[in-house]
């Protein structure tokens, strides 16, 4: 059997459904290939519509499919960023879409004007998450449909509740060869992500997102990788213990850490260890007396929490020390509620160090100087964020310019990812390519280089029969240029 015929007999079956789909989404696009300005704020302001009218089911869907997910950080972390999102697009599409101006060597081109000019790619195939489903939908939305494309979303197999609400919800604002989403099982992952997309947006895991370019290279797709890893935080010796604990402990335990962008492992001096979880008791105590009264998150399923819980004892029995920030609380195993702790002691074979930990586990490991910590840090895969706690602007550019990630926040963690004018996406193992704002408009649009040539051709100096002029007129150039 040839090479070709190997590849093609690994290609998944695809489901007439996903087919059709691709085909009236083609045929969409076809009829309308740059939609007006006019056109894509309509259609954004019809998705905040379909966000904010359904409020409500959504976060309910999404508490269903976690099986105890607090309203509040879904309607902050997901409807409420998702609306700034889709406003701020609304406001700078404009500019956005205008053609970029470039310099033309008036010696070499006279006359000649080069413009750069975003046009829509096509249909764009979206793969979403469990951990935030809203805004894992509509945030990459708001780009591809800024940018004037049609978008096939294929749901998580966590989120069946919010995969069938969305089915239901989106034919009433857009019509299915705009927007069409489908759930996932049964395999229809690779099935999907093998289709002819023009891109394929995948946020995930590293692993498959290794499977989801694989597919992808069959129809040479562009591809978005939104992917994860461990991403550190270094609390610095000048920095206070108790601000440094408030503030880590709430990424730690918002969506009871399952975020990509989460504090992973932690860096600190030695002796400030004992008053960092002394600390962390506090404010984990403070910010919720109750763990199992709605606030505080669930694991998504059993897998993840016994996973979970396996990593702990593995980091047990290799001579870990494990805090409890709840002692005197009993989480309710019934509803997969894991109660946070801190693993101090830690060394790189334990699982929790070899693999990002998604949940409210968080190693500790002790550093000397700011070259160790940097080199701990750049011994590894690159990460998809970088936490640098210190009151000392030069060592955080210290930090900043010696390690690369993602993106970072300076004294706090996560909060870069709210900023819809800075752009999100990793670097290495933690993903390719960016979007929000600008950055993600550009992210799925083709940025077209056009020249208008003018009316005199210098070229025509440069042509055959290459004479004697032709020759003079190269050397200028290349003496003006040397």
């Amino acid at each position: 059997m040839t090479s070709t015929a190997n590849a093609a007999a690994e290609t998944p079956a695809i489901p007439a459904e996903f087919q059709d789909a691709l085909a009236s989404q083609r045929a969409h696009f076809e009829r309308l290939r740059y939609p007006s300005h006019e056109q894509r704020v309509a259609d954004l302001k019809q998705m905040v519509r379909l966000v904010a009218d359904n409020r409500d089911a959504l976060i309910e869907a999404v508490n269903q499919d976690y099986g105890c997910r607090s309203r509040f950080e879904t309607g902050f972390a997901e409807i409420a960023v998702t609306l700034d999102g889709l406003q701020e697009a609304i406001k700078h599409l404009k500019r956005w879409m205008k053609p970029q101006k470039r310099h033309v060597d008036p010696m070499r081109l006279p006359l000649a004007r080069a413009r750069l000019l975003p046009q829509p790619v096509g249909v764009v195939g979206v793969v979403v998450p469990w951990n935030f489903p809203i805004a894992m939908v509509f945030h990459p939305l708001t780009s591809i449909f800024a940018a004037g494309n049609t978008a096939m979303v294929k749901m998580s197999e966590n989120s069946n509740h919010l995969a069938q609400l969305l089915k239901t919800l989106s034919p009433k604002y857009f019509p299915t060869s705009k927007l069409v989403f489908f759930e996932d099982g049964g395999g229809r992952g690779p099935a999907f992500t093998a289709l002819p997309f023009d891109h394929i947006f995948f946020t995930g895991s590293p692993a498959t997102g290794k499977a989801v370019m694989a597919n992808a290279a069959r129809n040479l797709t562009p591809v978005t990788l939104e992917l994860g890893g461990k991403s550190p935080a270094i609390i610095a010796p000048d920095y206070d213990v108790q601000t440094a604990a408030k503030r880590v402990i709430w990424a730690k335990t918002f969506n009871a850490g399952q975020i990509c962008t989460n504090i992973d492992y932690l860096l600190m001096p030695q002796d400030k260890i004992e008053a960092f979880a002394g600390h962390a008791r506090e404010a984990f105590a403070s910010a919720y007396p109750d763990i199992n009264n709605g606030d505080y998150t669930a694991i998504i399923d059993q897998r993840s929490h016994d996973r979970l819980q396996a990593a702990l004892e593995d980091a047990r029995s290799k001579g870990a020390r494990i805090v409890e920030l709840a002692p005197d609380q009993t989480p309710d195993a019934s509803r997969r509620i894991m109660s946070p702790k801190l693993v101090l002691d830690v060394n790189d074979d334990m699982e929790l160090m070899q693999r990002e930990i998604f949940g409210p586990i968080l190693p500790i490991r002790s550093y000397r100087t700011r070259e160790e910590a940097a080199q701990y840090i750049n011994d590894r895969p690159r990460p998809l964020s970088l936490y640098p706690f210190t009151n000392d602007k030069s060592l955080a550019q210290w930090y900043i310019m010696n390690t690369l990630s993602g993106g970072v926040t300076v004294n706090d963690s996560i909060l870069h990812v709210s900023v819809h004018t800075l752009p999100f996406g990793g670097i290495g193992n933690s993903g390719m390519g960016h979007y929000h704002g600008v950055e993600g408009f550009n992210t799925f649009s083709k940025l077209r280089p056009i020249l208008y040539q003018g009316p005199l051709r210098a070229i025509d100096w440069l042509s055959p029969p290459y004479g004697q002029r032709a020759r003079k007129v190269l050397e200028l150039m290349i003496r003006m240029k040397s």
